[in-house]
C-alpha cells in the first residue's frame, strides 16, 4: 500500500476544505431560497401586482365606456384621457409582473402571463381605435343639426307655406296654391322624418336606401315650390321666397348631417365596445384571475392558508 506523502496530504486536505465550503455556500443560497419569508414576500408582490393589474384593467374598461356615451367632446376627450392612462398603467405594472416570473414562478404562471400578454395587445389595438372614434360624435352632433337648425329651417319652410296658403284662400290662386303648398309641406316633413333613422343606422346600404327615398321627396319638394313660383302673381311673393330660401338652408344642413352620419363614430364606437372590446376583456380578467390563483397556490414550506386542519 502506498502512502501520500506530506505534500499529497496538504493537498487532499485543502481539497476536502474547498469542497465543503462550496457545499456550505450553496447550502447556505439553497436555505435563503428557500426561506418562507422571502417566499411569502416575493408571492405576495406578484399576486399584489397582478390585483392592480385587474383594477387599472377595469378602470380603463369603464372610462372607455364613458367616453363612447358622452354627448360633449370635452367629456369624451376627457374619458379617453383617463382610459388610456388607466390602460398605460396596465401596461407597465405588466412589464414589472413579467420581470418577477422571470425570476421565479412557475412554467404554468409563465403561460398564462404571456397569454394575458397577448390579449392585452389586442385590447391596446381596439382601444386605439375606438377612442379615437368616440371622440369625434359625429352622430351626436348630426342629431344636434337635425334637431336644432334643420328642424328650425322645415318649421321656417311650413310657416311660409302656410301664410301662402291663406293669403290666397278665396281667390281663384287658391285651387292651384293649396295642394302645391301642402304638398310641399308634407314631403319635408316625410324628408325630415328619414334623418334620424340615417343617423342612428349601421350598415352602409341601409343609408343608401334612406337618401334615395330622401331624394325623391326633395325632388317632389322642389317641383311643388318651382310650380308654385310659375303661377302668375307669385314669381316675387314674399312667403314662397322665404318659403324657397328656408328649404335651400334645410338641404344645405342636410348634407352636413348626412355626412357627419356617414362617419358613424359614435355608432362604430359603441359597436366595437359591445362586441369586440367586452369579449377580449372578458377573457383579459379571466386569465389574470387563473394568474392570481396560481400564484397563490405555490405551496411554501412551513406556511399553511385557509382554515387550519382539523385536529383528530
Amino acid at each position: 500500500m502506498i502512502k501520500p506523502n506530506k505534500e499529497d496530504a496538504v493537498r487532499m486536505a485543502v481539497g476536502a476544505v474547498f469542497l465543503l465550503l462550496v457545499f456550505l455556500i450553496m447550502y447556505h443560497f439553497y436555505q435563503e431560497e428557500q426561506d418562507p419569508a422571502e417566499q411569502l414576500a416575493f408571492k405576495a408582490s406578484r399576486v399584489d401586482l397582478v390585483s392592480r393589474m385587474r383594477l387599472d384593467l377595469s378602470a380603463a374598461s369603464e372610462a372607455e365606456k364613458s367616453a363612447v356615451l358622452a354627448i360633449t367632446d370635452q367629456e369624451s376627450q376627457t374619458f379617453a384621457g383617463q382610459a388610456r392612462a388607466a390602460t398605460a398603467e396596465v401596461e407597465k405594472e405588466r412589464r414589472e409582473l413579467g420581470e418577477l416570473l422571470k425570476k421565479g414562478g412557475t412554467p404554468g404562471e409563465r403561460d398564462l402571463f404571456d397569454k394575458f400578454s397577448e390579449l392585452f395587445t389586442e385590447v391596446q389595438r381596439i382601444d386605439t381605435e375606438l377612442l379615437d372614434l368616440a371622440v369625434k360624435n359625429t352622430n351626436i352632433k348630426a342629431y344636434g343639426l337635425a334637431f336644432g337648425p334643420a328642424a328650425a329651417a322645415v318649421n321656417d319652410m311650413n310657416a311660409a307655406l302656410s301664410r301662402l296658403i291663406a293669403s290666397t284662400a278665396g281667390s281663384a290662386l287658391e285651387k292651384r296654391v293649396m295642394p302645391l303648398a301642402y304638398g310641399a309641406e308634407v314631403c319635408v316633413l316625410r324628408l325630415q322624418a328619414l334623418i334620424p333613422p340615417h343617423i342612428a343606422e349601421e350598415s352602409d346600404q341601409k343609408m343608401d336606401e334612406l337618401e334615395a327615398l330622401m331624394s325623391r321627396e326633395d325632388e317632389q319638394i322642389r317641383k311643388n315650390l318651382e310650380e308654385l313660383a310659375a303661377l302668375p302673381k307669385l314669381n316675387r311673393n314674399a312667403d314662397l321666397a322665404a318659403a324657397g330660401s328656408a328649404y335651400d338652408r334645410f338641404g344645405k344642413i342636410k348634407t352636413q348631417i348626412l355626412a357627419l352620419s356617414r362617419e358613424n363614430t359614435n355608432v362604430r364606437s359603441l359597436s366595437i365596445s359591445l362586441n369586440q372590446k367586452h369579449k377580449v376583456m372578458l377573457l383579459c380578467q379571466d386569465t389574470l384571475n387563473q394568474l392570481q390563483q396560481a400564484i397563490l397556490e405555490e405551496p411554501i414550506a412551513g406556511v399553511t392558508y385557509g382554515r387550519p386542519p382539523r385536529p383528530r
